[in-house]
């Protein structure tokens, strides 16, 4: 655990390095106007999304507090082809937080679930829920075929994903043992209040947590958003821009990194479709939720370094292709 931590501060140092450079290469060649037009896009970006935060750690903080993950074992069908569509459907009907997702999957797979079918649901949650597709088609009301692609290529990744890696690791004891059961990879809290006596209060906390949780991950996303716009206006970026392969590459990149809630990363993603290709945002919009920095951490706390490495791979890959082929046709 402590080397893998260490890889990805090496990493993100090398990239502080990098985005430190390029700043003092362009930010004194932006005039006055563009610095406007930087806290303008900051600004919508928050203020678009602030309403779908409140009502998706609501929600959640609700599903958290009022069902357990017994139940969604229960629902999920145990034959091979509906288990996989069921476990991805799941999210229609129990949209909770991404930073739950892990251990609650992690409880699913040893009371039995199949690891296949634990992926899928950990992979497609985020993505196929009510809170998630309404941002999302909020967010491009003027271009609602994002919406329909963002959510069948969703669908279709998390069950790939789920059947290379159930192919892969059947039959393998791949959790950690001396995982201590408890809630501390959450950082919002969803489960600290899960047994408190006043739920009304359980839900309350919860929703302020996870609501703060949420806000910080968004500000910085909406900042690095809006000077990447600008650099790319300001003629910096053009040929990455001009690129649609190196910009998937690009925008997958930046879903592991901003970490983005998947309730309101669609409103960041928006401001990228302004220079780069829907193929390019998609894979921005199916990758994030699916597998980010933050996700990263307690999955490496929770499951076996050979199954991280194999989930990642598979992740990156099933969701690269998917966006190649979208650039395929035309988009």
């Amino acid at each position: 655990m402590n080397r893998w931590k260490n890889r990805v501060v090496t990493f993100l140092v090398i990239s502080t390095i990098v985005i430190g450079y390029i700043g003092k290469k362009y930010i004194p060649n932006l005039y006055i106007h563009e610095v406007g037009d930087v806290a303008s896009i900051f600004t919508s970006i928050v203020l678009e999304a602030m309403p779908f935060i409140i009502l998706g750690s609501l929600i959640s903080a609700i599903i958290q507090t009022c069902i357990s993950e017994k139940f969604i074992a229960k629902i999920i069908p145990r034959a091979s082809v509906f288990g996989y569509v069921g476990a991805a459907l799941i999210g229609m009907i129990f949209p909770v937080c991404e930073c739950a997702i892990v251990p609650i999957t992690r409880r699913l797979i040893k009371k039995g679930v199949p690891i296949g079918f634990g992926v899928t649901f950990m992979l497609a949650v985020p993505i196929i829920n009510p809170v998630v597709i309404m941002s999302t088609y909020y967010a491009f009301y003027d271009k609602q075929i994002m919406v329909l692609l963002r959510v069948v290529g969703g669908f279709v990744a998390s069950i790939l994903i789920g059947m290379i890696v159930n192919a892969i690791e059947k039959n393998k004891n791949s959790l950690i043992e001396d995982y201590v059961e408890v809630d501390g990879y959450c950082s919002c809290g969803c489960s600290s209040y899960i047994e408190s006596e006043n739920r009304y209060i359980a839900i309350i906390e919860h929703t302020n947590k996870e609501f703060l949780e949420i806000m910080g991950y968004l500000i910085f996303g909406a900042f690095i958003s809006s000077i990447f716009q600008v650099f790319v206006s300001h003629g910096g970026f053009n040929y990455i821009s001009n690129n649609k392969l190196l910009g998937i590459i690009i925008m997958m990149l930046l879903g592991f990194l901003l970490s983005l809630c998947s309730e309101v990363d669609a409103f960041v993603g928006r401001s990228f479709l302004v220079n780069y290709s829907y193929s390019g945002v998609l894979a921005f919009l199916i990758l994030g939720p699916m597998l980010d920095l933050k996700n990263l951490f307690m999955i490496m706390g929770a499951f076996k370094k050979s199954f991280v490495l194999k989930l990642c791979i598979s992740t990156l890959g099933v969701v690269f292709l998917i966006a190649f082929l979208f650039m395929l046709c035309g988009l």
